[in-house]
């Protein structure tokens, strides 16, 4: 039995991974922010403690007997200012895992994101694929904060090890699975070139369990590991599954990738005249991870962490729209 504590652990992936360290009797410490929505967790047996990533001195007190932390808390979005994305993402997680060696945390465990590696048209990519620069600042400041805790890691004790996950979804999915199928049902999903290009779903019950296998495996320490449920699968087969599944009809709208990706930057230029905070209907990255190529290997995951999805896309879709049903 383990000590963890999780960031972010009022989040989708975080609420879910909480529940599976609780349920092989694991005790969990969650860090939570003073206004954050606890729906997910209201039921978890969960030490809760009041803090913010990027206030340091909020955070020193919970760290106390931990011996694994999970750096789930982040800005995950398509839309937002620079500054923000960089005190979230990389002053965020330097205030996390300087804080945690300091109270001799044993291993840090840092959610980062296959996004890094950018939209590149590329199948099968892994983690030694060049990572471009990439002009949309959710890649950029998780590019970032990883090199910061390797060059990091080089002069401390804690172990480090950090995840990548692909396209995460199921059940408590309301960032983008719920949207989704919301946005299915009114008829307003259209395809970016006929839905060809492969995509890389995660679902969260596998994910969890490499997350957790992450933890312990020791040939993981200073490591890299994508995890994704390694389907070769596309946009229109992902969609069509779901359309099946909620007795729906298929999308049988589709528009080119560049003039898709045309309208997004005018909208994007639109509302950054005009100020507007809210994301606009199309963003550049959205085109960009539905139009182009967004596929990995997960061969290293399988050496290092032993890690195979049990839960097949058929099952998982089942999953997510019992839940959408009911939820």
């Amino acid at each position: 039995m383990s000590q963890f504590l999780l960031t972010g652990v009022n989040g989708f992936i975080g609420s879910y991974v909480a529940k599976r360290l609780l349920a092989k009797g694991h005790n969990v410490r969650g860090i939570v922010r003073q206004t954050s929505d606890l729906k997910l967790i209201q039921d978890l047996d969960i030490e809760l403690c009041k803090g913010d990533i990027t206030d340091r001195q909020s955070l020193s007190e919970h760290f106390n007997g931990i011996e694994i932390v999970i750096h789930f808390a982040g800005l995950a979005s398509d839309w937002g200012a620079d500054n923000l994305f960089y005190a979230i993402n990389v002053k965020g997680t330097q205030n996390v895992a300087l804080t945690a060696e300091e109270n001799g945390v044993k291993r840090f465990v840092y959610i980062s994101s296959a996004a890094l590696h950018g939209f590149q048209n590329l199948r099968f990519m892994d983690e030694e694929t060049t990572l471009p620069e990439s002009k949309f600042p959710y890649c950029r400041t998780k590019k970032e904060a990883e090199q910061w805790l390797f060059k990091f890691s080089q002069s401390s004790k804690m172990e480090l090890v950090v995840l990548r996950p692909g396209n995460v979804f199921g059940p408590a999915d309301h960032t983008f699975i719920e949207k989704y199928l919301e946005a299915m049902q009114a008829n307003k999903i259209v395809y970016i070139d006929g839905g060809k290009h492969w995509t890389c779903p995660t679902f969260i019950g596998n994910l969890s369990e490499g997350i957790i296998q992450a933890c312990f495996e020791p040939k993981a320490l200073d490591q890299v590991i994508i995890l994704t449920d390694g389907l070769e699968i596309d946009w229109k087969t992902f969609t069509e599954k779901f359309a099946e599944g909620l007795d729906l009809r298929t999308v049988k709208i589709s528009v080119p990738y560049h003039a898709a990706y045309f309208l997004a930057y005018l909208m994007e230029v639109i509302y950054k005249i005009l100020g507007l905070k809210k994301a606009p209907l199309l963003t550049r990255y959205r085109i960009s991870n539905g139009g182009r190529d967004y596929h990995f290997s997960i061969e290293k995951a399988r050496a290092v962490l032993h890690f195979e999805p049990k839960i097949s896309f058929s099952e998982a879709v089942e999953q997510t729209v019992a839940w959408y049903k009911r939820r």
